[in-house]
């Protein structure tokens, strides 16, 4: 069996070998929906699920194939916010990422290029982020 495949069954906990614990009784949503996703196998991680964690900036080494993957089937796949809110949120993990994992880079040059910008689902909600994109990891 791959090492991927192995990967899909464990969760973000599991890989990173750290338990951040149980909310606290007073956690946000936010809070207590992270947790609760770092104990998700990553292979059952849906497009919101990522949405919400690559926002979050937690578990970018491993979750970002998984967003690509996705990205890559569908460029404008969407959590619960619009179409291409996994691509923005997958533009928003940090540059270092980007300059750290170059294949990773490309793929998401890939994703961004596949984007018809005629569409009528390509408009300001990506042109903003994606635009910011390619100026963070210029500078």
């Amino acid at each position: 069996m791959s090492r991927r495949a192995d990967r899909s069954a464990q969760s973000l906990e599991h890989i990173e070998n750290s338990d951040w614990g149980d909310p606290p009784a007073d956690a946000t949503r936010l809070i207590a929906t992270v947790l609760r996703l770092r104990r998700k196998p990553i292979g059952l991680l849906t497009a919101e699920d990522l949405r919400l964690l690559l926002g979050q900036d937690v578990g970018a080494p491993i979750l970002v194939p998984r967003a690509l993957a996705m990205l890559e089937q569908n460029p404008l796949c969407e959590g619960d916010l619009y179409p291409g809110d996994l691509l923005a949120s997958t533009m928003r993990v940090p540059p270092s990422h980007w300059h750290a994992r170059p294949d990773h880079l490309e793929r998401l040059e890939r994703v961004i290029a596949a984007i018809d910008t005629t569409a009528e689902d390509y408009d300001d909600l990506l042109r903003e982020p994606i635009t910011k994109f390619r100026e963070q990891l210029r500078s």
